[in-house]
């Protein structure tokens, strides 16, 4: 272990949640030391390059046109070293199987404790990967689950359940409205479901997300 205390850039889209990560690490000065923070990820993109951290520890969600799943791809591509941590609200195990996609060394909750929280950072630089303890359970479980092919169509590709069945209607050829109307769910909450799963898709518009899934045999 380095006796220097870790450098950390810490990236969240709320103010208030940057001040309690600092206020809490701020307890553990001899071992971890907060030398940059970023509200959205392309801040954050230039505050790792110029600061190279030996740890970032970003949100899953930040608002702008970059998640921290994205920023996490981006990161490892320009350094396959980098290690990023992401920090989530969110106990749900397929945002752990993207972040784990995207490259990232660890996921955990907010819910973490200030003594965990470093004890993982710490991990992580040290070369680990880390879980959070509450999900490491049921992760394993959904993952040899996934690997059964028990799980909805497109789950391998880390579509949760819902955006699952909007993608089956994309396929079907189906407007936003009338998804909405199928699902009894607002049309902003399905088009919230649509970027999701271009992005997870990796395509820029319907007909890529509907060629996707036909190549991947999700829907046919």
């Amino acid at each position: 272990m380095n006796s220097q205390p870790l450098r950390v850039v810490v990236v969240d889209d709320h103010a208030m949640v940057l001040e309690g990560l600092k206020a809490v690490l701020g307890r553990f000065r001899g071992r971890v030391r907060i030398v940059g923070q970023a509200l959205d990820a392309t801040e954050a993109q230039a505050l790792v390059t110029t600061l190279d951290p030996d740890v970032v520890v970003a949100d899953v969600r930040l608002r702008g046109s970059m998640s921290g799943l994205d920023l996490c791809r981006r990161l490892i591509e320009a350094d396959p070293g980098r290690k990023v941590v992401l920090l989530s609200a969110y106990d749900d195990e397929q945002y752990l199987f993207q972040a784990m996609r995207a490259g990232a060394a660890g996921y955990l909750l907010k819910s973490v404790s200030g003594e965990e929280l470093v004890r993982q950072l710490e991990l992580v630089a040290d070369g680990g990967k880390v879980v959070d303890p509450t999900m490491a359970g049921r992760a394993v479980a959904s993952a040899a689950r996934l690997q059964a092919g028990e799980f909805w169509p497109g789950a391998h590709l880390s579509l949760t359940q819902r955006e699952s069945e909007v993608l089956g209607y994309l396929v079907a050829g189906l407007s936003n409205r009338a998804i909405a109307a199928r699902l009894v769910l607002g049309e902003e909450t399905i088009k919230s479901h649509v970027r999701a799963i271009f992005r997870k898709l990796e395509v820029n518009d319907r007909a890529g997300a509907v060629a996707t899934a036909l190549r991947e045999g999700i829907f046919r």
